[in-house]
């Protein structure tokens, strides 16, 4: 009894920093990825000349595929873990192209609204998650999880009416360019909605490592985004940008970095803490990200938007303990990360395949 006794504190401690180390890892990460996006896409470089704007998202989305697929291929290395595909390979080019389409809209937006716009609209991405459930693979979802939705969709609702939503950047009229904006963030929706289901369909029934899936699926985006930017004859405009300004290629370098170390921290949160934990990281680190963009770049934000904000965070907040409480059932939660409350959670089930995509491509954050 003495030695448990103890060894209990020891283990309390233990598991205090890892899941300190778990939030550092995870929200650091991805702030920094986030106000990375925001400086690359919507300030100038200036290295002494004239002012220049970076344009080039599919580069930037090539470049963080590039970077993912190096980490997987040296995290295979060292496992030893089987290399070859295991699924034909135009089920991961499928992905590959939805997933491409989703990240450059994600990146493009940022040109047409300002980053807090942005952050809020990536949490309504429950909304065609749901839809895109139910029209592939038939799912069906309950009322409370329809009522989170709602109050999500009010939320952004809110924001949007009652505030400036337009990025900076451009000098059209904030009708046009809010308009673009909107444009662009439903098609980040559709298709990264489209991404997590149509993958977690595409893949079922093959056993891969979640490395090996995170390279082929790397691989094969960064081959359609290289095809992009030859097809639109962007890769050279992209290159010589870097060459006039070597900071650039820093921060594309740091963001790839960022969002790589982002993914592997919530790949590692997920298997030793589960879906609560998760969530709420998530959920803390997209609110930290609007608070920081808006001291760092100056976004100002009516009280009107404020409240929208805190309507969109409560929902998900509800949203992550409700999941936890029900996972918590079943062993899911506390224990090793097992899916033990996602088979009895549509919702639950396909937010998480859409986490397994983000890791094997991405994302944002």
């Amino acid at each position: 009894m003495s030695g448990v006794a103890q060894g209990a504190p020891a283990y309390d401690a233990a598991m205090i920093l890892k899941v300190v180390g778990c939030v550092v890892g995870v929200v650091g990460s991805l702030l920094v990825y986030g106000i990375l996006q925001e400086r690359i896409m919507t300030k100038p470089y200036d290295d002494g000349g004239s002012e220049e704007s970076f344009t080039f998202s599919v580069f930037l989305v090539m470049n963080n595929r590039i970077v993912s697929m190096a980490v997987a291929v040296a995290t295979l290395a060292w496992m030893r873990g089987a290399v070859q595909p295991v699924a034909p390979m135009y089920k991961y080019a499928a992905v590959s192209a939805s997933n491409v389409v989703a990240t450059t809209c994600q990146y493009e937006a940022l040109k047409y609204v300002s980053f807090p716009v942005q952050t809020l609209g990536k949490c309504a991405k429950m909304i065609p998650v749901m839809i895109w459930g139910y029209a592939i693979n038939g799912k069906s979802y309950k009322l409370q999880d329809y009522a989170i939705a709602v109050g999500v969709m009010l939320g952004c609702a809110v924001f949007a009416t009652y505030g400036p939503t337009t990025s900076k950047k451009h000098g059209k009229t904030a009708a046009e360019t809010g308009a673009y904006g909107v444009a662009l963030m439903l098609g980040y929706l559709g298709f990264d909605g489209f991404t997590s289901t149509f993958q977690d369909k595409l893949f079922r029934g093959y056993q891969m490592e979640t490395y090996n899936q995170m390279l082929w699926v790397n691989a094969c985006s960064a081959a359609v985004s290289c095809l992009w930017l030859f097809g639109d004859a962007s890769m050279g405009a992209a290159i010589a940008f870097i060459q006039r300004h070597p900071a650039a290629l820093v921060d594309c370098f740091t963001l790839s970095l960022a969002s790589t170390c982002g993914q592997l921290c919530i790949l590692y949160t997920i298997r030793e803490f589960g879906a609560l934990l998760f969530a709420t990281i998530m959920t803390t680190r997209q609110f930290l990200s609007i608070l920081l963009s808006c001291l760092i770049f100056m976004h100002p934000l009516t009280w009107q938007q404020w409240l929208g904000t805190a309507l969109v965070f409560a929902s998900l907040y509800y949203q992550a303990f409700n999941k936890g409480a029900r996972g918590g059932k079943s062993g899911e939660v506390g224990g090793g990360g097992g899916d033990g409350g996602d088979a009895k959670d549509p919702l639950a089930k396909e937010m998480h395949a859409e986490q397994r995509e983000r890791f094997a491509g991405s994302n944002r954050a």
